[in-house]
Parts: structure tokens; C-alpha cells; sequence
């Protein structure tokens, strides 16, 4: 039996156009060549495969790389690359206390300054020697996280050592502090509660069983997850979680591109925050003079 041969038919003009394509790509077919290689860039650097293609394009502009976004989606979609997606999981891992401060936020998860505002919580990791859990103070101003702490147990300590990394990242007592939580009985630890008092810190706390009373540092344990614990995966036990959480921490504060920033990482939009304000009071004072 012979073996059968398919023509495909079509005109001599389409084939040397094609042809003409491979020797004389367009300005567009290029251009998109030499973004390929700045996305990849920005896709593989700091941020480990996590930025979608928003975060990519906010990146590519601050270096001076001139795209629209969806050029930049269009060009991802191409390369097959994505950020890293969310997770629907929520654990609880905390109990609620007896002792229950006032909610001083309402939902209002804003400041006008650093260390006006901030907020805590804990979520969980799943790992080969067990659960882990990681606590979490975050600065409502900037979003930047100021202390965190990872540990294989829920007692105060777990939270409380979060919360000394923060005072201590801070510089001690910190004026006009309004502090919020959930109200697990980490945080309404009579340990806890004097700590707070001893810096000057105004305790707050979200009602029983609503998520939406502490949204921002709920966004932020989500963040992790999807980020760090989920993307990566294969944790071994606390030291592994610990050392990951560190790393992550420091990219989140000086390079990650923040939306509630302007695109700008949380560091970065607190040294703005404190130039102006040193060259406003600089000004005050030459008036002065």
C-alpha cells in the first residue's frame, strides 16, 4: 500500500509573504522581542514568578521601559507566564478571649502616617513535622510589615514576639498608636494588653467571627499564602517556614510593588512620606529664621 500524501493548498502569495516575515520581521514583531526579554527579566528577578502581568507592567515602567498593559498581558499570555493565583482556604487559628476592647477602626483600614495605625494577626502553614504558625504586625500607612514571627504553637508568645519585633523595628514607644486584632485570646492576654500599654498603644479589636473587621491583615495572610507558603511548597517544619518568611519580608518591604502605594514597596513610600514632611518642617523653619 502506498502511503498517502496530503497537499495543503494555498496561494504563492501567502508562502513568500510568510517567507519575507522570517527574513524581515515588522517593528512590531521586534519590539515585542526585546519586551519578551524585559518581562522575562522582571518575571524571573525579585519577584520569584509572582507578578502577574499588572505588577509586571508597573515594573517595566519604573524602569523606564515604556508599554501598555496590554501589550504586557498580550506578551505574557505568549510566554505562557502568570502570577501566583489565590487561595480559598481559611483556617482558624484563633480562639476568642473573654477581655474585648472597642473596634477604634470601624473597617477604616487607613493612616495618614507610619505607625498611626496598625495591625495583627496569625495564620497557619501546613508542613511535613506539623502545623506552623506565622504572626504578623503590619503598618496601615505603608502595608509594610513591621515585625512577624514564626512558630509551632498558638500561645501568646507566638503573638507577642511578632508585636516586640514591631516596637523594636519602631524604636520603642510609639505616640498616639492604635493597635487592632481579632479577638483571640493572643492578643487579649493580659501580657499582651501590657505591653501594649507600656508603649503608649491604644488596644482595638474586631467583633466575634467577622473577617471584614480585620480585612487588612486578613489581605495580608492571603498574600503570604499565595506568595510564599502555597507557591512554593514542601515545608519541612518551623526553620524552613522561618527562614522562607524572612526572605519574603524583606522582598515585600523594599522591592515588592504595593496597588494600595501607588506601585511603589511599602519602604520606599514611607521614605517619601518622611522627605516631605522634614522638608516641610525645614521650610516652617527658614520662615522662621
Amino acid at each position: 500500500m502506498e502511503p498517502i500524501c496530503a497537499v495543503l493548498e494555498f496561494a504563492p502569495s501567502t508562502y513568500w509573504a510568510a517567507k519575507k516575515r522570517e527574513s524581515n520581521p515588522s517593528a512590531r514583531a521586534v519590539r515585542d522581542e526585546e519586551v519578551k526579554k524585559e518581562i522575562l527579566k522582571v518575571w524571573n528577578g525579585p519577584g520569584r514568578g509572582l507578578y502577574g502581568a499588572r505588577k509586571v507592567w508597573g515594573q517595566l515602567n519604573r524602569q523606564g521601559v515604556t508599554v501598555a498593559r496590554c501589550t504586557v498581558e498580550r506578551l505574557m499570555r505568549e510566554l505562557g507566564l502568570c502570577g501566583a493565583t489565590w487561595s480559598r482556604k481559611r483556617p482558624r487559628t484563633t480562639v476568642p478571649g473573654a477581655d474585648r476592647p472597642g473596634d477604634l477602626l470601624e473597617r477604616n483600614f487607613t493612616a495618614g502616617r507610619p505607625d498611626l495605625r496598625w495591625v495583627a494577626d496569625i495564620t497557619y502553614v501546613a508542613t511535613a513535622s506539623g502545623w506552623v504558625y506565622t504572626a504578623f504586625v503590619q503598618d496601615l500607612y505603608s502595608r509594610r510589615i513591621v515585625g512577624w514571627q514564626v512558630a509551632d504553637h498558638l500561645g501568646t508568645d507566638l503573638a507577642l514576639d511578632a508585636l516586640e519585633m514591631a516596637i523594636w523595628a519602631r524604636g520603642g514607644v510609639i505616640d498616639d498608636l492604635v493597635h487592632h486584632s481579632d479577638r483571640g485570646v493572643q492578643y487579649t492576654s493580659i501580657r499582651y494588653a501590657e505591653r501594649l500599654d507600656q508603649v503608649g498603644a491604644a488596644r482595638s479589636v474586631g467583633s466575634k467571627g467577622d473577617s471584614y473587621d480585620n480585612a487588612a491583615a486578613e489581605s495580608l495572610n492571603s498574600l503570604y499564602k499565595k506568595e510564599l507558603i502555597e507557591f512554593h511548597g514542601g515545608w519541612k517544619g518551623v526553620m524552613d517556614v522561618t527562614i522562607s518568611t524572612m526572605e519574603w519580608v524583606a522582598w515585600y518591604n523594599s522591592e515588592r510593588l504595593h496597588s494600595y502605594c501607588g506601585n511603589v514597596p511599602p519602604a520606599e513610600y514611607e521614605e517619601t512620606f518622611h522627605r516631605s514632611t522634614a522638608d516641610g518642617g525645614l521650610a516652617i523653619e527658614n520662615q522662621a529664621i
